[in-house]
């Protein structure tokens, strides 16, 4: 089967992926692997396929926000994927949880406009138990501040006029905001494999708290190594 978006052939994909928003990164995880290969640059989605651990996997960029990275999800999970493990970045609801500090998603609160779409508004976003636990157990060997816990879906980056309710979902218990785990949840579900996330804490968005957003900092750098570590050390974990 050729896919056409991600342009790879699914006999060319394993089973396991680490899916993440930026092509650089993508590159980034695909160089701690052996025996890596490069399949395909399409648009955003850039596809390597390698080894850790001895554990075949794929890594694929997937863009900004859920439309475009539905079409990867849907893709690789069409050329048999099973297994999927989103790492990116997100906005901290709490000053508890600074930048350079990391999240497992165990559910994401869906304010994004494409889940709406796909299922019903009381349909929940959640991650797979193992997959979710073998990323937070996987993170908190990595070292830092490691919490796991709801996430809000969000598609909106710069604000508008309206005013998006951070508050609310803050005191209902959301530790973070980013842009593409319902998708990665609610595609998941729905097409009967496994998801989870991990995402580094690169800010805040609560505007009580918000100071200049820098993603480039020591800290959230070396939040990004971490949980990019998680991630493989989970795969490894999963597959046995």
């Amino acid at each position: 089967m050729y896919l056409s978006i991600l342009e790879v052939n699914a006999e060319q994909l394993p089973k396991l992926a680490i899916v993440c928003g930026d092509p650089r990164r993508a590159k980034k995880i695909a160089d701690k692997l052996e025996n890596v290969k490069e399949l395909a640059y399409a648009r955003e989605y850039r596809t390597f396929v390698g080894s850790y651990k001895g554990v075949e996997l794929a890594v694929v960029s997937h863009g900004v926000g859920c439309p475009g990275a539905a079409v990867c999800f849907e893709e690789l999970i069409k050329g048999g994927v099973h297994t999927l493990i989103r790492v990116g970045t997100a906005g901290s609801y709490s000053a508890e949880h600074p930048a350079g500090s990391l999240i497992v998603s165990t559910g994401a609160i869906r304010t994004d406009g494409l889940t709406k779409q796909l299922v019903p508004d009381g349909f929940p976003a959640i991650g797979d138990s193992e997959v979710v636990q073998a990323l937070y157990q996987a993170a908190q060997a990595q070292g830092g501040i490691v919490k796991k816990g709801l996430t809000v879906t969000l598609d909106v980056f710069f604000n508008g006029v309206v005013e998006f309710p951070h508050q609310q979902y803050k005191a209902a218990g959301a530790l973070a905001v980013e842009m593409e785990i319902a998708a990665l949840y609610v595609i998941a579900a729905l097409r009967g494999v496994r998801a989870g996330a991990i995402v580094a804490l690169d800010g805040y968005a609560d505007a009580d708290l918000a100071a200049d957003y820098d993603p480039h900092t020591t800290a959230v750098s070396d939040a990004v190594e971490r949980e990019i570590q998680a991630a493989l050390e989970a795969i490894a974990a999963l597959a046995l």
